[in-house]
């Protein structure tokens, strides 16, 4: 085979591709199409055992506004990496109340 008739083998190969992918995306039996709409995921069920090992901060109440502020930001920042509903939300966060302001929530409840 010569470099001439090389190059052409791959001019025409590469002329041909393009066709070849348009004739497979016309063919209705192509599975690569995806015809189907994608099936969508139901959430799975986040326990408090995974909550729990993400670690968050415990509250007991006697830290004053800066330890608040770092229990709120760090149980968002644990929230944010999992999904959650709102209700697991407020009942896994109270989980992480001790002492007083365990007692503070217990008397709301």
């Amino acid at each position: 085979m010569t470099l001439a008739a090389f190059r052409q083998l791959v001019v025409d190969s590469v002329i041909a591709a393009p066709k070849a992918q348009a004739a497979n995306m016309e063919n209705a039996d192509n599975t690569n199409k995806n015809p189907k709409p994608r099936e969508t995921h139901v959430a799975r069920k986040y326990s408090y055992k995974e909550f729990m090992s993400c670690q968050p901060f415990n509250f007991k109440g006697s830290e004053g506004v800066v330890g608040l502020i770092r229990w709120f930001e760090r149980t968002e920042s644990v929230f944010s990496c999992s999904s959650c509903t709102k209700y697991c939300k407020v009942k896994f966060a109270t989980g992480t109340l001790t002492e007083e302001a365990l007692s503070w929530w217990n008397s709301f409840a």
